[in-house]
This record gives C-alpha cells, structure tokens and sequence, in this order.
C-alpha cells in the first residue's frame, strides 16, 4: 500500500480500470447479519476487506483526574455515542463512584439512549433524545439550561456542542475519557486496493502516520461525510467518491453507482 513511487494527478480522473478489490477502513459487520457489502461482493464479483484504521482507547484514571472535572458536582451527562457511554460507565466504576439516581441523560440520538439501558433504569423524565446529530438537542439544552451539563468526549470531537453551551451561557465541562488513535497497519505494507473507503478523518490521518510515503496511483478513494472528504483533499489525495450522494445515502450505494459507472464505460 505504501510503497508506490508515481506521482498522483489532481487532475479529473476518468473511471477507465475496473473494481474489483475494495478496503472498507472499518471493523467487519457483525456475522449473523447479511452486509449491504456482502451483497455488493455477490452482485459485482468484488472482494471486499475490513480493516479497522483506528482504535478506541480508555484513558487512565490518574490522567482524568488530572483535568480536575468531578463527575458528582453535574446534575447532566451529554452522550454522542456509545463509545463514549461505555467508557464513562467503566470510568465511574474504576473510581468507585456512583451515579446518582437523578441524573439526567442527553442523547444524540434513541439509539444511545437505548444504549444505556445496559447500565442505568431508563426514565423518560431523565432521558432527553435527539433525532441523530448533536445539533438535535440544542433546544433540549435550551430547556434546562439550570443543569450543570458534563461532556464526556474524546481526544478528537467537534465543536458543535461546546460553541452553542458558551453562546447561550450554559455551564459545561468537558472531560476526555477516551482516546482515538491510529491502528498498527504495517502488514498491509505491500497490500494494494482498487478502492479504499474512508468514514472520518481519523482515518485519513491514520493511513498517513502508518504510511507517511503513501502514494495514490491508480487507488480509488472514497469519503463518507464532508469533513472525511476535505481531509481527503487536505492530503492531496484524489477524491473519487463523496457520500453520501441524492441517489445514494450509504457509502455502499455510492461505491455501486461508482462501479455501474466504470463497468459502462467498457
């Protein structure tokens, strides 16, 4: 993957070669589920590949303490993932603490919030629900702008949540309970792709610290999401698919209209 000398073009490239190996830079769907890349592999006869690009590590106790954020002194927990669910449960017992039974929850989306029926009684009461971005809460934090809200985030987060509590003077603390960091890749040294499939920045930034050489060449790239396909572009890499598109919500749809797209042209 990293050891490919030529120089890639920013000019408009032309899908003239054929797909047929894909690397989806994220871990394999779970097993008992059929894949919309399972179908994608069946339907085009292309193998497609998993492989996690980056990691999702706790922070140590002693390093959240050292950011001085006491968990007992904030009446609400602001939760954009289950990620960040786990980690601030698994945190809170490795301090012995125990949250209170009052505490209010609020959730990017009811898929978190179901999440957290694996650790708390959920109450309707104490549970407020956005529709799947952070921004779908704004008018839950407007409504209880009293709480004292805590922010438990990676090390890599948006600023969305942040900027609106200072614009609007709500009190919120940030805490980093867990790290996003760069997979070891190496044994993909010598593995060449048709198409990778990035889904976050994170992922761009990995490619580069396992392969700081990394040349493009005949490699298709595709980017889930704007900020995924400007970090794309940040790398002077050539963006080949941006998903999600009108016709196409799912990276899978997007790189199947890709594919129609080069197999017409032959």
């Amino acid at each position: 993957m990293a050891n490919e000398s030529s120089e890639q073009s920013q000019a408009v490239r032309l899908p003239e070669e054929d797909i047929k190996s894909i690397l989806i830079s994220q871990p394999p769907p779970p097993s008992n589920i059929k894949s919309p890349y399972e179908v994608l592999e069946q339907k085009y006869n292309v193998k497609v590949d998993f492989r996690q690009f980056i990691e999702v590590q706790p922070i140590e106790t002693r390093a959240f303490r050292r950011q001085k954020v006491n968990i007992l002194e904030h009446t609400a927990i602001i939760f954009t993932s289950r990620n960040a669910v786990d980690h601030f449960f698994s945190l809170c017992k490795n301090m012995r603490l125990d949250v209170p039974s009052d505490m209010k929850y609020f959730c990017v989306s009811d898929q978190t919030a179901n999440y957290l029926q694996k650790y708390i009684t959920v109450r309707k009461r104490k549970v407020f629900t956005g529709e799947r971005t952070a921004s779908d809460l704004f008018e839950h934090f407007k409504k209880h702008k009293k709480e004292t809200f805590l922010f438990p985030c990676s090390n890599i987060r948006k600023d969305d949540i942040p900027t609106f509590m200072k614009e609007n003077d709500i009190h919120l603390s940030e805490a980093v309970i867990y790290e996003t960091v760069a997979s070891d890749l190496s044994d993909l040294e010598n593995v060449n792709y048709d198409l990778i499939a990035f889904f976050s920045p994170s992922g761009i930034a990995s490619l580069f610290q396992n392969f700081p050489n990394f040349k493009q060449n005949k490699t298709r790239i595709a980017a889930f999401g704007p900020t995924t396909a400007q970090a794309v572009r940040d790398h002077d890499l050539h963006l080949d698919i941006e998903a999600p598109l009108p016709n196409a919500p799912s990276m899978t749809g997007a790189i199947e209209a890709y594919i129609k797209q080069v197999r017409k042209k032959k």
